[in-house]
């Protein structure tokens, strides 16, 4: 076994795989750019190197630096995370050469399956089912749209070295196959230094199923069950969960037997992924070979208990695979989250900047319930704008679905993060989702049941009325606590506030009475008694406690004169007053938002790419006006109606701060 190994990757990855080195005993060395100087990850592991400025086509991508880094600590082996060098050929041959063992399969294994061209030969060959495309490397737009026309729309473009959903569009016509081609080979050669792309057909209503496998140096090979990643948005994966609601054990074992053969195909030695496309019934064929550690990896931990980043090193240091295929029971079911520094209010663009507040619900096992959270950040760090938004991945284990979904909202409820915008209420929203819960998915489930976006729904029903009683136990506990301020002209023993109050939820008005009961108060509502018990202090961004004998977690902001509550997805500015207090504030004005109609704002922070007008120019609803690029994915900003361009404010090559004027129209 090694003594010490290096990790080529950073933020959660990093400090996943350095938690279980540190359980195993061995040493671990962090490598870091100029942005990662103070990054968790660097902290966490034994020594740490930097290896060059933010961009990680200058860091994190170069071989050499990596290299040089495990000479001068003396690492024996390198762990590459998933993403930058993990699926690249040349850094294992590299490593192979410096004396330094790879964690992961061997070069060929890789060149085999980690192309998703060669994949699809590979697994052609192997007599495996794949989806209808064209193979080989495509030239140009030309060649793209003859080759969509030929295949029958909609076709999916994607880049051959591709991951993560960068590089790759969905194209309805030769038009948008045209521009997706452009924009799929540049997010390519930004992200993986290839800008190679091909063209298959894009199954509708598909879901994405995949098999995770692991094999040996010594010929054997496994698989561990599925996860369902259907739940994607821009073809990147946002929720994941093992097993899949659609699969039989018929179907599982199939696809399982499917994916082992394949890897053994290409004598693969280490963790890997088999990605299917599977029709609602219950059909599939293959889509791709991650030939590394998927994010997603720990929904396959907690339903199996096997340590995939363990078995990795154990596999790497040349020891066989501890257990056989009848070893593997899938226990219970696991829900994953990814928490991304996004907005989901602007269609999801990225967001950056200070965690000002970074508190994960408290991880551990209760009750027959797990939660677990792989993060790489802290409060006080920085969200940078070089790398992957992802801020943790907020795991629930539990024994069926439906416990495990309702764990996993209600650690969401818990998970205060401010700073920057986040898409906890839009996962939180999405937990009660009744299609969702029902386990009718596929990939096009957040396009159908969003199409408008997402926007934080007010609170209705059994929602309102909890989140009332919260917003009334919160003005109670103020109340409470100005009786003790000291000074006072009038003793705190004569002061007397008003039991009766008036809580509006946002326009909603609820009547309240506030009522001492045995051990505490309780809020009246409607004649309905909701008895509060919680230690919650101001100042607290997650109140926490029992509505009515029922645990909830409430996410709490102050606003002049009240609080923003958000639960279960909803939110609502909540005010709480004397009924005299409401009938005054009932006449005061309402503040208008500002007319920004005739101004093309930047969503977010990012670098202009182009800018596709001139001033004086007529545009059509839908035309595009620029491309900002942030966290290496390229935006093309269109306009939302006809117009004239008046002015244009920005050029190529600007960073541009979120709400910057990009442009004007007349």
């Amino acid at each position: 076994m090694f003594d010490k190994i290096l990790i080529a990757n950073r933020g959660e990855i990093a400090c996943r795989v350095i938690k279980t080195a540190r359980r195993m005993g061995i040493k671990t060395v962090a490598v870091y750019s100029d942005a990662d100087r103070d990054a968790l990850h660097v902290e966490m592991a034994d020594e740490a190197v930097h290896i060059g400025p933010a961009a990680a086509a200058q860091s994190y991508l170069v071989i050499e630096k990596i290299i040089e880094a495990c000479k001068a600590t003396g690492a024996q082996a390198v762990h590459p995370g998933y993403g930058f060098l993990s699926e690249r050929e040349a850094f294992p041959k590299a490593l192979a050469e410096a004396g330094i063992v790879f964690i992961g399969p061997n070069p060929g294994a890789i060149a085999a399956m980690g192309d998703k061209i060669e994949s699809k030969k590979a697994a052609a060959a192997a007599k495996v089912s794949t989806v209808p495309g064209y193979l080989g490397v495509i030239e140009g737009p030309e060649q793209a749209v003859t080759i969509a026309d030929e295949i029958g729309y909609p076709v999916m473009i994607k880049a051959s070295a591709g991951g993560g959903g960068k590089g790759m569009r969905v194209a309805y016509s030769a038009d948008e196959v045209a521009e997706g081609f452009a924009r799929a080979k540049s997010e390519a050669a930004s992200s993986f230094g290839d800008d190679r792309v091909f063209v298959e057909k894009f199954i509708t209503d598909p879901r994405h199923i995949e098999i995770q496998v692991l094999g040996d140096k010594h010929g054997n090979v496994i698989y561990l069950g599925e996860r369902e990643c259907s739940i994607q948005r821009r073809n990147q994966k946002v929720i994941e969960e093992a097993p899949s609601p659609l699969l039989d054990e018929a179907t599982r074992k199939l696809m399982g037997e499917q994916a082992v053969a394949l890897a053994k195909a290409v004598a693969y030695d280490s963790a890997g992924t088999v990605e299917f496309v599977a029709g609602q019934d219950k059909s599939f064929y293959f889509l791709e070979m991650n030939t590394r550690l998927q994010v997603e990896h720990p929904v396959t931990e907690m339903i199996t208990g096997i340590d995939l980043v363990e078995e990795m090193i154990r596999v790497a240091a040349g020891e066989k695979l501890r257990m056989s295929q009848s070893d593997v029971i899938l226990n219970g079911w696991s829900v994953e989250s990814r928490i991304y520094a996004e907005d989901p209010v602007r269609n999801f663009l990225p967001s950056t900047g200070r965690l000002v507040t970074y508190r994960p619900p408290q991880e551990g096992a209760q009750d027959g319930v797990t939660v677990r959270n792989d993060t790489g950040v802290y409060e006080g760090g920085e969200i940078s704008i070089y790398y992957d938004p992802m801020i943790a991945k907020l795991v629930t284990h539990a024994p069926t679905r439906l416990q495990a979904i309702q764990a996993q909202a209600t650690a969401l409820d818990a998970f205060a993060i401010d700073g920057i915008r986040h898409n906890i209420p839009f996962l939180s929203a999405l937990m009660q989702h009744p299609r969702w819960q029902s386990g009718k998915l596929s990939t096009g489930f957040i396009a159908e049941e969003f199409p408008h976006g997402f926007h934080a729904p007010a609170p209705e029903g059994e929602v309102a009325l909890l989140m009332a009683a919260v917003g009334a136990a919160i003005d109670h506990l103020l109340n409470e606590r100005k009786r003790h301020i000291s000074g006072q002209m009038r003793q705190a023993s004569s002061l007397r506030f008003e039991r009766e109050r008036v809580v509006l939820l946002g326009k909603e008005r609820h009547e309240v009475v506030i009522e001492d009961i045995e051990g505490g108060f309780a809020v009246v509502i409607g004649g309905q008694s909701w008895p509060i018990v919680s230690d919650w202090r101001p100042g607290e961004p997650v109140w926490t406690g029992s509505v009515g004998g029922e645990e909830v977690a409430v996410q709490v902001r102050p606003i002049l004169n009240g609080v923003v509550l958000a639960h279960a997805g909803a939110a609502a500015e909540v005010r709480v007053y004397t009924r005299r207090e409401a009938e005054l504030a009932a006449l005061m004005p309402e503040r208008l938002e500002a007319d920004t109609g005739k101004q093309l704002l930047c969503p977010m922070p990012g670098l202009v790419k182009a800018i596709s007008v001139s001033v004086g120019q007529d545009i059509k609803a839908g035309e595009p006006l620029c491309i900002v690029e942030a966290m290496k994915m390229e935006n093309v900003l269109r306009a939302e109606r006809d117009g004239t361009i008046s002015k244009i404010h920005a050029k190529e090559g600007d960073s541009l701060a979120v709400d910057a004027v990009i442009m004007e129209f007349a």
